[in-house]
């Protein structure tokens, strides 16, 4: 198994990031636009929707202004069964996210095209909490024939 890891620092409050990691009007500012389903909730299942297919996780753990935890339950064959960490912390004025995708079954190259993607849209996560505006897709930037 390998994994996508990923680490940002967001000048904010932690309680802002975890907002926009768990809610649908947070999630699609920065990561989709079409974004729905109940991320506040163990259990709850998100839908995420771009022009090139979809993803659905399901809400595994949630530990207010610490973690978030998604499984994908649809999606792409090699996303089936990974699952998105999300592990905050309070550094100062800056909420520290470690980010790992893990449970890859190997490096395929779509697993490559995922980790550039996931820092594209950490850093559209970025700039929606510190500037108010992010780059959810279809405004996000495209990277190769998979978007």
């Amino acid at each position: 198994m390998v994994d996508i890891l990923h680490k940002v620092g967001i000048e904010a409050p932690v309680d802002e990031v975890y907002a926009a990691l768990t809610t649908t009007e947070g999630l699609s500012g920065w990561w989709t636009t079409d974004t729905k389903g109940n991320g506040g909730d163990i259990g709850g299942l998100l839908e995420f929707r771009f022009a090139a297919g979809g993803f659905d996780m399901r809400v595994r753990e949630l530990d207010p202004a610490k973690r978030v935890l998604w499984e994908v339950v649809g999606g792409p064959e090699e996303w089936i069964g990974t699952q998105v960490d999300w592990s905050l912390d309070q550094e100062g004025d800056y909420t520290s996210v470690l980010f790992t995708h893990r449970g890859w079954r190997e490096p395929v190259d779509f697993m490559h095209h995922c980790s550039t993607k996931w820092a594209v849209f950490l850093l559209s996560l970025k700039s929606l909490i510190e500037t108010g505006k992010g780059a959810p897709d279809p405004d996000d930037v495209k990277i190769d024939s998979w978007n």
